[in-house]
């Protein structure tokens, strides 16, 4: 590996580093289509993902923890039930042809597109409580086995899909919800990073590269996240989403 790609796997963990800790998403979003562009394989470039998630994750997550800003109790409970479902997702992505793991991922950015405005409304509530009707162990259940799902078969952190549901599921505020969703990040990247390695997907090295720049990235994150205007956060976000999206969906015809 020469100089220039040691240089754009570590800045683009660093943008993800900080799209981690803005949003308390794990960047998969960004590290999956870079791989993809880079010439691996899908079901490498979900695991690899997987690994520089984690550290990532790590990184923003012991920030958090220092600042006080980490409930321990509810990433448990969300973890749990993440655990187990990432190792569906990771064999199903084992089974899906390339071309199939790529055009889902693509429908999975455009579906984000939609939570991160969900997301948006519900922080325009937030000066009234968001009164949950739901049994709190069962939408704990629910929203940690979704991000598991997502974080074992797309290579994502799962953070995108947990805040809006710990929202409205949980009744949490939306810092609270990121903060916790890039807790629960650290459980479902270790799982799906292990499931992976042990099916010999994960490029250790791509992975470390982009977790540095990423470990880097989430403190920066975390650091100015009270600082920033979600909304513009958001518009940002949503953005690079759709232009990814429409990426994925021409990768996926090409493998097809």
């Amino acid at each position: 590996m020469n100089i220039d790609n040691i240089l754009v796997f570590f800045g683009t963990g660093l943008f993800s580093g900080i799209l981690a800790g803005l949003l308390g998403i794990g960047g998969g979003v960004v590290l999956v289509p870079l791989l993809v562009t880079l010439g691996y394989a899908p079901v490498k470039a979900v695991a690899t993902s997987s690994l520089a998630i984690l550290i990532t994750a790590v990184s923003g997550t012991v920030q958090n923890w220092r600042m006080g800003y980490i409930n321990t109790k509810q990433v448990i409970y969300l973890g749990i039930p993440a655990v187990l479902t990432t190792q569906v997702g990771v064999y199903l992505a084992s089974l899906f042809p390339p071309y199939l793991l790529l055009m889902t991922f693509a429908i999975l950015l455009l579906t984000n597109i939609y939570l991160v405005e969900l997301r948006r409304r519900l922080l325009a509530r937030e000066e009234s409580v968001i009164e949950p009707n739901f049994n709190p162990v069962m939408a704990s259940v629910g929203t940690g086995g979704a991000a598991g799902l997502l974080a074992g078969l797309f290579g994502v952190g799962g953070g995108v899909i947990m805040v809006p549901l710990q929202m409205l599921l949980l009744g949490e505020t939306i810092k609270v919800a990121i903060q916790t969703s890039l807790g629960v990040i650290v459980i479902t990247a270790i799982s799906a990073c292990v499931g992976h390695a042990l099916r010999g997907n994960v490029l250790f090295l791509e992975g470390v590269l982009l977790g540095a720049g990423g470990l880097l990235g989430a403190q920066l994150g975390t650091r100015y996240l009270p600082k920033l205007p979600d909304t513009v956060v958001s518009l940002v976000f949503r953005t690079l989403l759709a232009i990814l999206s429409i990426y994925m969906f021409w990768q996926a015809w090409r493998s097809y």
